[in-house]
């Protein structure tokens, strides 16, 4: 046996690593999927501080990736959705929304024109249109600019 098994299987710190080598998890995912292998919250929240300090676990990376692998796809407020639901900081959610709002139209107008060809030219088109963008995150605002072929100066 290794010193990272024991009879019950790998340890709570090798499981977390084995997680966060695949891709960025946010405290509270880490939190939530080694729950069920903690024999008590006392030693999942060591091992979740310790691999904090070591650098490992860290919130502003989960927000950098989740905001460079959405933002070409979704608006702000879907992402700002996904955050909360990673269980990231409203401090760190905020900056990323400000972050994600400087080029939101550009983002929106690239979504509308890969799946739409043209403006809108009756009601129902636009509504289509809206309702899609908005499924997406978007800003009633930046809908509106992208379907009114705005260009911002």
């Amino acid at each position: 046996m290794t010193g990272d098994q024991n009879n019950q299987g790998p340890s709570l710190r090798a499981r977390a690593l084995r997680l966060l080598a695949r891709r960025e998890h946010s405290r509270h995912e880490l939190a939530r999927k080694l729950g069920a292998h903690a024999q008590d919250a006392a030693e999942l929240e060591s091992v979740l501080d310790a691999l904090e300090a070591q650098g490992w676990l860290s919130e502003r990376r989960v927000v950098e990736q989740v905001v460079h692998a959405r933002r070409r796809r979704f608006g702000a407020r879907r992402i700002a959705r996904e955050l909360v639901e990673k269980g990231i900081g409203e401090e760190a959610v905020a900056a990323a929304l400000k972050t994600l709002g400087q080029d939101e139209v550009e983002s929106a107008r690239s979504v509308w024109s890969r799946k739409f060809a043209q403006p809108p030219r009756t009601a129902a088109e636009r509504a289509r249109q809206v309702r899609f963008l908005q499924g997406r995150g978007f800003s009633f605002e930046t809908i509106m600019k992208v379907i009114k072929g705005e260009i911002e100066q």
